[in-house]
């Protein structure tokens, strides 16, 4: 067993329950509300992801991962109200979350750089996990980073080995966003490895847009967790393609490599909330417990293999 950072304080892993490997509760720029959202809504906004995570609740989930870090809007506080009125464990992340550059606060300061320093990314991650996020008290569980289309960037690299360098000096788990058109998450776990990182502490998320089985497999044999974590984004990769490579992982022995989410959100900025809906109108926290579950138990995929998805994976991803 091992302890886990949550919202609302640290919980032994065995009672994380059923969880949803890659969730947001909030997706915002804040630089963009304070300046260009008139209609913002805090009461409603907050309400809403209330009633929305007492929901996935009341489905029989118990807790969410949500790797929402610097770059897509993190806001502690704001998660400390919604966790103090649900029963839904919120876990929360540090990282970078980036495909091409990195912030500003950060190009000019680090080794090699103009202020040649210690990596300042790394110190600023292991601050997160060990002391914790701001002033909220609230400590982070596990990293997060992304490589996407535009590939192994300088930037991207950067955040990747902070991650890693952190990972190693606290044996926080990560959580890397891939795009597996392009078979990134191969290269995530090289630079990963470099840096001394346990490859089965980390999820290569997004797996579950491709059906490319021998991919997939060979990351998971890699040791790494595949993130079959965006049900519901159809229009990525339609539903019945989804969960055939699940069903097909699982019959192949891959149950124990696999965790399942939706990649959905209380609130995003990033789309239309109306245009949202008409292009994916089952990217929401049901949708698991509605269509998949059922779809991969049509496909002989068994109640054991259902649990190691959603509860052994996570608590030994965690120990």
């Amino acid at each position: 067993m091992a302890e886990v950072q949550t919202v609302t304080g640290p919980v032994d892993s065995a009672e994380l329950g059923r969880t949803l490997a890659h969730e947001h509760v909030f997706v915002l720029g804040e630089e963009h509300r304070l300046n260009y959202q008139d209609d913002w809504d805090e009461e409603e906004k907050v309400a809403q992801a209330v009633a929305d995570l007492n929901e996935l609740k009341g489905l029989g989930f118990d807790t969410i991962l949500d790797p929402t870090v610097l770059g897509l809007g993190r806001y502690i506080p704001r998660i400390q109200r919604i966790a103090a009125q649900t029963d839904l464990t919120i876990v929360p992340a540090t990282g970078l979350y980036t495909y091409n550059e990195i912030p500003f606060q950060f190009h000019y300061s680090g080794p090699g750089l103009l202020f040649d320093q210690p990596e300042p990314l790394t110190e600023l991650f292991v601050r997160d996990l060990t002391e914790g996020i701001a002033d909220t008290g609230v400590r982070a569980a596990f990293l997060k980073c992304a490589i996407e289309e535009q590939g192994l960037t300088p930037g991207v690299e950067r955040v990747m080995r902070a991650v890693g360098q952190a990972h190693v000096r606290t044996g926080a788990p990560i959580t890397v966003h891939t795009n597996p058109h392009t078979r990134s998450g191969l290269v995530a776990q090289r630079v990963l490895r470099e840096e001394g990182v346990d490859l089965t502490k980390v999820v290569i998320g997004h797996s579950g847009d491709t059906t490319d089985l021998d991919y997939l497999k060979e990351l998971a044999d890699a040791g790494s967790l595949l993130g079959m974590d965006r049900f519901g984004l159809n229009v990525l990769l339609p539903f019945e393609d989804r969960v055939n490579t699940v069903a097909a992982l699982a019959e192949a022995g891959y149950a124990e490599r696999m965790v399942l989410a939706h990649d959905a959100s209380c609130f995003i900025d990033w789309f239309d909330p109306e245009a949202k809906e008409q292009v994916s109108p089952q990217w929401n926290f049901r949708h698991i417990s509605e269509d998949v579950l059922p779809a991969l138990r049509e496909r002989g995929v068994g109640e054991e293999q259902i649990e190691t998805m959603l509860v052994d994976n996570i608590r030994r991803y965690f120990e």
